[in-house]
């Protein structure tokens, strides 16, 4: 009954008591449940969504992959929104844990998630999207951020550019990492030294690409192009050069992970790697809706969808001379 009094936050515990009550909560990594006795045991058909920014219509078309699956199968689906913050994510992830969703699909706003911890430790059926852990225990599906990255720098380089700047998103993030890699990869496998000077890391926010382009925008020599790490990057990239008289592709050129169906302009501009968010979300669905039926493949999985590159008006044509010293 004391243990009951101190999770539920009702009545008078003693204030040792109380803090050694606390302590083996956490330690154990106990989640208490608020659904009535008689539905406990019982299937809830529901699935929980986190992703990072609701906004961001690669994250808008992958809960449609996962509503439009879940919902053949008769599941709903809840949708959370967590802005890449890990304090956001673990009070909804114990919220939902608490009310026993059937599975969760998760996009991790870090590499070192307590949220992961907490669901593998209640064994609820999860799959990542998006975002790998290392050594995690869960299913993953995610696109090729690295491979993505590499090509797009790659088509710049042979369209004559040499001074490349990266606008990332947070390192602690698994998908800014991986296309950091790719971008560097790129680099040395034509020759070219990496210089630190045009590596920026911010948010997948078109704030933070606005002021890492006008970072970049500054140096000198300026970067002749600029490889954004999301779709929110470039946009946010591309305003800031034009705030600045710069003319894109003619004076910068940008190429951009993620595509969108609605961009910035009604023709489509931007040159992306591509990875369908639609098909990620069905894909994960799948495999998470298997696993709660006591399914599926053996082991945890890692599913990893091809980029495509789709060159566009941004990254431009040839640049000149001038451009490639």
């Amino acid at each position: 009954m004391t243990v009951s009094r101190v999770i539920n936050g009702k009545g008078n515990v003693n204030a040792e008591l109380r803090r050694r009550v606390e302590s083996a909560v956490a330690e154990l990594g106990y989640v208490g449940n608020s659904l009535p006795s008689s539905l406990r045991f019982r299937e809830t058909r529901m699935l929980a969504l986190a992703i990072s920014d609701i906004t961001n219509p690669f994250f808008t078309s992958m809960a449609r992959g996962v509503e439009d699956t879940a919902l053949e199968q008769n599941y709903s689906v809840i949708v959370c929104n967590t802005d890449e913050s890990e304090t956001k994510q673990e009070r909804y992830v114990r919220a939902l844990v608490r009310r026993q969703v059937d599975g969760f699909l998760l996009v991790p706003a870090s590499d070192t998630s307590e949220s992961v911890r907490l669901l593998v430790s209640q064994r609820v059926p999860t799959v990542l999207l998006d975002r790998r852990i290392d050594g995690c225990p869960l299913d993953v599906v995610r696109g090729n951020s690295e491979q993505g990255a590499h090509d797009l720098v790659a088509l710049l380089i042979a369209l004559g550019h040499r001074r490349i700047a990266a606008l990332l998103g947070p390192l602690r993030v698994p998908t800014a990492a991986e296309r950091l890699a790719g971008y560097l990869r790129a680099l040395a496998e034509a020759g070219i030294a990496p210089d630190e000077g045009l590596v920026f890391c911010g948010q997948y926010s078109q704030a933070s690409g606005y002021e890492m382009a006008r970072s970049a925008a500054s140096v000198w020599p300026r970067p002749t192009a600029l490889l954004a790490s999301n779709n929110s990057i470039a946009i946010g990239a591309y305003k800031a050069l034009r705030a600045a008289g710069c003319r894109v592709p003619e004076d910068v050129a940008i190429a951009s992970h993620d595509d969108m169906e609605i961009g910035p302009t009604i023709i489509p501009f931007f040159t992306v790697a591509a990875v369908s968010a639609n098909e990620m979300g069905r894909v994960a669905t799948r495999l998470l809706l298997e696993r709660i039926a006591g399914g599926g493949p053996e082991g945890p999985q890692d599913i990893v969808l091809p980029a495509e590159v789709i060159v566009r008006e941004s990254s431009g044509g040839p640049v000149g001379e001038a451009a490639r010293g």
